[in-house]
């Protein structure tokens, strides 16, 4: 496989935008884009933890996930509408809130509640990975708020976390992948790591025959580039 549907090689990303400070009233935010794929992500501080949390004098971290019904192809029905969440929103609610926490001291946060707010605008594959990207920048925000507001000391954010698919498409091993590329992926992974190249998370799928470990290693190579990448374009929307 030379080059994909839309040009790009196997080893890059789709085209990476992230604009801080989208929205006018959380304490941080920013719009992400992965190509076609957009999410806005809002981070908000709220005094107080989680009753588990109550007395440890540690802070806590969360995200809250949703899509936009025309985000889709066809319209997605809100799952308000439904009366309660599709288990793959727990799932990426989750990730993402696990993803977050990787990276940040829950001590020096204090007694704070940080929750990331992701909303799929458009969906063409890899809005998990877009949303935990993009979410991050968020969360720096909203803790930079808090240190200048002098409500914390220290700097919570031990360091970045970024997310990025990964898949098999035919011989060739290819990096963010959209949706038509996902949906025909003989494996499919999204892999998230620290910006020091440590991994949080790896969530691979055979979706026909096995794959080795041989491959594994190299599906892991090449979303590691990728996130050196997607960190580089996190702190340059953080620095802007």
């Amino acid at each position: 496989m030379g080059t994909r549907n839309d040009g790009r090689l196997p080893d890059q990303l789709r085209p990476i935008t992230i604009e801080p400070g989208f929205l006018d009233f959380p304490e941080g935010s920013c719009l992400i884009s992965f190509g076609r794929t957009r999410v806005v992500c809002a981070a908000t501080i709220e005094p107080g933890v989680p009753p588990f949390l109550e007395g440890t004098g540690r802070g806590w971290v969360t995200g809250e996930y949703s899509m936009l019904p025309r985000s889709t192809y066809e319209r997605t029905p809100r799952e308000a509408a439904r009366g309660r969440l599709s288990g793959r929103t727990q799932e990426i609610q989750r990730l993402i809130g696990r993803s977050l926490r990787s990276v940040v001291d829950l001590k020096a946060l204090g007694p704070h509640s940080i929750i990331v707010d992701c909303d799929c605008l458009v969906a063409d594959g890899g809005t998990r990975t877009a949303s935990i990207t993009g979410g991050f920048v968020a969360l720096a925000e909203a803790i930079r708020h808090l240190r200048e507001a002098g409500k914390i000391s220290g700097e919570p954010i031990r360091d970045h976390v970024a997310a990025v698919s990964v898949g098999v498409l035919g011989e060739s091993i290819c990096l963010d992948l959209d949706y038509s590329e996902d949906a025909g992926a003989d494996v499919d992974m999204n892999v998230v790591m620290t910006g020091a190249g440590r991994f949080v998370e790896v969530q691979g799928t055979a979706e026909g025959a096995a794959f080795g470990k041989d491959v594994l290693d190299d599906m892991l190579a090449v979303a590691a580039k990728g996130i050196d990448e997607l960190v580089k374009a996190q702190a340059a929307a953080l620095e802007s």
